[in-house]
């Protein structure tokens, strides 16, 4: 039987659930059917649509025992990250949002507050859940309002740093708070470090707790030696657990620790629950997992268990139904491989993102130089600077959005030093589906006012692999190496290079020089061909490295009448905001706009559709600048500093 199939016919429990109240009065042969209909609707809707389709698998009897226990949205529900909350939509009433899961005008991919009164946390950086309900249980405990704060948090998160800061001091204040480790081995890929391992070697080790349970049973009966030979078993037994758990090391801060539980298991995690609730403190409830469970596809696939097909899939394969392409990130990931082959000093770091960023590629070659941190992107900052100070060349592969999160340790731990690190990210501009916290908008904004620090940004595969060299050629100082998402645009040639500066059109008249940023050469080809057809000449330059500003651009734009900037990071601080600085400091008197995207919280969709909201089309662009420099045929001309230069002589 197909999913679609399996979904019209037995969908019939799932259809009657409106609210969590629904899911409270179903039995327990009630459930167990209700989260085989809640698979099988994520099956046949995520699969036409794509998105978080393993971890929310891995999820369900564990959600339906939260909104059991819990009352939503009085208690708050928490996810870290957002990713795994499909389950937690399905249940508060959005089913019919998931025709349109990750679409203008359907459900974002992740938690959101305009959506539900249930939803709270809308950024989907991960390892903050912990941070957030630390505050909230404060808050509550302050203003005397009983309200229980629970946060799923993944394994994975629990490789983050904030984690361990939030542990801390959630501890010391000794509040009510719940926090679910859901435990599936895996954040994208398998979930890497020390913790890791102590949760593996746990879950091969559940009968604990039942050969305690019995042995407390048996000798408690007995007279005079059963409690005290309960108790120094019971001593023998924590010894030998604590070798082995994270109980010692939770409890010692001072966390209740319950578990492991199976977390498909919805009585077994409503008990677990139900008691952690009723404790009055912090407690930890452990619950393991499976990603992708129930869905063999995703179960089989041993990359990162159907973490996020980024489009429609095949739901009995698992594979994405649209034709391969060559996207940016394979192009990075095969021109690293060429760089490390002729390099033994080129290592590659990523933060659990190893398949999603390419790093993979060089690891399946070289995997004793390529080093995994887990979602920690601050560390993996810090630990590049201790490989290039300790004569090795780091290539850190991350997304875009991500590296916002490790900004003092790229400013004052790698650049303050000038030490050779490139920073490669990925999905950088605006990425469409997965919303405003993924879109890559701010690096170029952010790290433009690192000293020191160069950015390139390249147009196509053949820069993507030129600019890369060029990158790990520097051995003075920081580099940046960004590029957007999905299928990387056809090669684009240039006409001539003046300095780091490649030209790619040019006229006879000298009207407008448009500086195009990385991915928007080709639009700004577009632009040239629109403007020219109302008789003004447009020279279209590709800055290549756009921090610091080439000097050759200032002395480009000083010989136009205007100088536009079209670029996929934020205005403030962005590209043209940096040429405009650089032209004053030059005394270059030609007037400059920039185009970008505004400082804003950008809603989900295609890229495309969020392009052209925000006037950044070629029609929109070739608008603008016909305007522009219509506009100036009709003011008195203001001289250049070139044109100053030429009266003298």
């Amino acid at each position: 039987m197909s999913v679609e199939e399996g979904t019209a016919n037995h969908g019939r429990l799932l259809g009657t659930v409106r609210g969590p109240q629904d899911v409270k009065r179903m039995t327990a042969e009630q459930l167990d059917v209700l989260a085989a209909e809640i698979r099988d609707f994520l099956i046949a809707k995520v699969s036409r649509t794509g998105g978080h389709i393993g971890p929310n698998l891995g999820v369900v009897e564990l959600t339906l025992a939260m909104h059991r226990v819990f009352d939503s949205p009085r208690d708050r529900l928490l996810f870290d990250t957002g990713h795994q909350a499909y389950v937690h939509k399905i249940i508060t009433g959005r089913q019919e949002g998931f025709d349109k899961l990750r679409q203008r005008g359907g459900l974002s991919g992740y938690p959101n507050q305009a959506e539900s009164e249930h939803d709270l946390i809308e950024n989907s950086h991960a390892s903050t859940a912990l941070s957030y309900a630390d505050g909230l249980a404060k808050a509550y405990a302050l203003r005397g309002e009983k309200r229980a704060v629970v946060a799923v948090v993944g394994d994975g998160a629990l490789t983050g740093g904030m984690c361990w800061e939030a542990l801390n001091n959630i501890a010391t204040a000794g509040n009510p708070l719940v926090i679910v480790v859901n435990d599936n081995g895996r954040s994208y890929s398998p979930t890497i470090g020390g913790l890791a391992d102590h949760l593996s070697s746990l879950r091969l080790n559940p009968g604990y707790e039942k050969v305690l349970d019995t042995v407390k049973d048996a000798l408690g009966n007995t007279p005079f030696v059963g409690k005290p030979m309960y108790e120094v078993l019971h001593a023998v037994k924590k010894g030998i657990k604590d070798a082995v758990a994270p109980q010692a090391m939770f409890e010692d801060l001072g966390i209740k620790y319950v578990g492991p539980v199976d977390g498909h298991d919805v009585a077994a995690v409503e008990s677990a629950l139900r008691a952690a609730k009723n404790f009055g403190g912090p407690v930890i409830v452990h619950a393991v997992t499976r990603k992708g469970y129930g869905y063999r596809p995703a179960e089989e696939d041993e990359a990162d268990c159907l973490h996020g097909p980024g489009g429609a899939f095949d739901v009995e394969t698992g594979q994405l139904v649209a034709a391969p392409s060559v996207k940016w990130t394979h192009v990075f990931a095969d021109e690293l491989v060429k760089i490390a082959d002729e390099r033994p000093d080129v290592v590659g770091i990523t933060a659990a993102m190893a398949e999603p960023t390419g790093i993979a590629t060089l690891a399946r070659k070289y995997p004793k130089r390529v080093y995994d941190v887990g979602i920690a992107e601050q560390h993996a900052a810090t630990s590049a600077a201790g490989l290039a100070m300790g004569g090795l060349h780091p290539v850190v592969a991350v997304y875009a959005t991500f590296l916002n999160r490790a900004f003092d340790q790229v400013l004052l731990d790698v650049a303050m030093h000038k030490l050779p690190v490139t920073f490669v990210l990925d999905r950088a501009g605006i990425t469409g589906p997965d919303g405003p916290s993924h879109y890559g908008i701010w690096d170029m904004s952010v790290f433009g006012v690192v000293p020191g620090l160069r950015i390139a940004a390249p147009r196509d595969s053949a820069t993507v692999r030129e600019e890369l060299r060029e990158a790990v050629a520097v051995d003075d100082g920081p580099t940046i190496l960004r590029f957007p998402t999905g299928t990387v645009a056809a090669d684009l040639p240039a006409v001539r290079r003046v300095g780091t500066v490649d030209v790619l059109a040019e006229s006879a008249r000298t009207d407008v020089l448009l500086v195009a940023v990385g991915s928007f050469a080709g639009l700004g080809m577009e632009v040239a061909a629109r403007v020219a057809e109302q008789g003004y000449g447009v020279t279209v330059v590709d800055p290549r490295w756009v921090r610091p500003v080439p000097a050759e651009l200032v002395e480009l734009a000083a010989g136009h009448r205007l100088v536009v900037t079209v670029e996929d990071g934020v205005r403030v601080g962005g590209v043209g905001d940096a040429l405009g600085q650089a032209m004053r400091d030059a005394d270059v008197r030609v007037p400059l706009k920039d185009l970008g995207v505004p400082a804003d919280w950008h809603p989900h969709g295609t890229r495309a559709q969020i392009l052209a909201d925000l006037g950044l089309t070629a029609q929109d662009v070739a608008r603008d600048v016909t305007g522009w420099i219509s506009g100036l045929d009709a003011e008195p001309v203001e001289p250049t500093r070139r044109d100053e230069a030429a009266a003298k002589n």
